[in-house]
C-alpha cells in the first residue's frame, strides 16, 4: 500500500512540475506577444511622428526663410552670370568692383565701414559700378540662418529699388558674429523701417516667404565654385585687389586706380568735378539714413581693415571655421 502511495505521489509531483513548466512557458509566450505588440506599436507611432515632422518642415520651407527649396527667383535687375549679382552705380562706369560678402561677416563689415564713402563717391561721379554677391558662409560656420535671411531681405530691398540703403544699414547694424539676430524676420523688418519707403506689404511678404532664398543659395554655390579665399573677396575689373599683401589696398588707392582707369579710357567720368548735381542726389538717396556714420574716417590708417579678418571658406569649398572676434592683417587676408 505504501509503494502505491509513493508511486502516486511521484506521478503527482511530475505532473505538477510539468504543469508549472507549461504554465511558465505560456506566461513567457504571453510576455513575448505583448513585447512584439509594443514594439510594433512604437514603430508605427515613430513612423507617423516622422511623417508629421517631415510634413511640417515641407509646409514651412520658404516661409521662415530657413529652407532653400523652391524656384530660383532673382531680384529685380540682377545682373552677371546667372543673374547672381546686384549692381549699384551706373552701368556705363568704366570700372567694376565685384564684392562677395556675407551680412553676418565681421570682416565684411570692416571693409564696408572703411570703403563705403569712397565707393559711394566714385559711384556718384560715374566712375565705378559695384556688383554685390551675397553668400551664406557664416551660417555654415556658426549655425543659424541670418546670412540667408539677411541676404534674402537685401534682395527684397532690391525689388523695391532700395538695395543700397538697406545693404549699408545691414552692415552698420550688424550684430556680433555669434548672434544670429538676422535670423529673425522681425529684426530685418525693423531695420527696413529705417529706410524711407521700404517697409511695405510687398517687402514684408518677400521677407517672410523667403522669396529669394534659392537665389541666395545659388550665389553661395557660385562662391564655392570660384574657390575664393573667403569673405570679403573684392575684385576690381576682375583682379583681386583686397588680398595683395605686397600692395595693401586703401580707400585712396582704390580711388586712384578707378580714376586712372577712367582717365585711360577717355571716358566722360574721368574727372572728379564731372559729377552732376543730379548724380549727387541719387547717391545720397541710396545712402543709408539710419543716423549711423560710416566707419571710413579721414584719419584711418591706410590699408588697415579694423576689427576682423576675412572669413575663410574651407578647402572643400564648404563653410570653414570662423573665429570671432578676429584680427586681420592690413590687407584683410584670411587668417588661420
Amino acid at each position: 500500500m505504501s509503494e502505491k502511495n509513493d508511486g502516486a505521489n511521484r506521478d503527482a509531483t511530475k505532473r505538477s512540475a510539468r504543469e508549472r513548466l507549461q504554465a511558465e512557458r505560456d506566461r513567457q509566450k504571453a510576455r513575448d506577444r505583448r513585447r512584439r505588440t509594443l514594439v510594433v506599436s512604437a514603430a508605427v507611432v515613430g513612423v507617423l511622428g516622422l511623417a508629421a515632422v517631415v510634413g511640417l518642415i515641407a509646409a514651412n520651407t520658404g516661409k521662415d526663410g530657413s529652407g532653400k527649396a523652391g524656384p530660383v527667383v532673382a531680384p529685380s535687375g540682377a545682373t552677371g552670370k546667372d543673374a547672381l549679382a546686384i549692381r549699384t552705380g551706373k552701368d556705363e562706369a568704366k570700372s567694376t568692383l565685384t564684392v562677395w560678402e556675407d551680412v553676418r561677416c565681421p570682416a565684411c563689415k570692416a571693409f564696408e565701414d572703411q570703403y563705403r564713402d569712397t565707393i559711394h563717391d566714385l559711384e556718384a561721379k560715374g566712375l565705378l559700378k559695384v556688383d554685390y554677391h551675397l553668400v551664406t558662409l557664416i551660417d555654415g560656420n556658426m549655425g543659424g540662418s541670418g546670412s540667408l535671411k539677411g541676404a534674402n531681405a537685401a534682395a527684397c530691398a532690391q525689388d523695391a529699388g532700395k538695395f543700397a540703403a538697406y545693404h549699408d544699414l545691414l552692415f552698420q547694424q550688424q550684430p556680433e558674429e555669434v548672434d544670429d539676430a538676422y535670423g529673425k524676420n522681425a529684426r530685418l523688418l525693423e531695420l527696413a523701417g529705417q529706410v524711407d519707403g521700404l517697409d511695405t506689404p510687398a517687402f514684408r511678404e518677400c521677407v517672410e516667404d523667403g522669396t529669394h532664398n534659392s537665389w541666395v543659395g545659388k550665389a553661395h554655390e557660385a562662391f564655392r565654385a570660384g574657390n575664393f579665399r573667403g569673405t570679403p573677396t573684392v575684385l576690381l575689373n576682375g583682379k583681386d585687389i583686397f588680398s595683395d599683401k605686397a600692395n595693401p589696398l586703401t580707400p585712396q588707392k582704390l580711388k586712384e586706380q578707378v580714376e586712372a582707369a577712367a582717365g585711360a579710357s577717355g571716358g566722360s567720368g574721368g574727372k572728379a568735378g564731372d559729377a552732376t548735381a543730379g548724380d549727387g542726389k541719387a547717391a545720397g538717396k541710396e545712402s543709408p539714413s539710419a543716423g549711423t556714420k560710416s566707419g571710413t574716417a579721414s584719419g584711418a590708417t591706410p590699408g588697415a581693415t579694423p576689427g576682423a579678418k576675412a572669413t575663410r571658406a574651407s578647402g572643400s569649398g564648404s563653410a570653414g571655421a570662423s573665429k570671432s572676434p578676429a584680427n586681420s592683417g592690413p590687407d584683410g587676408s584670411a587668417g588661420n
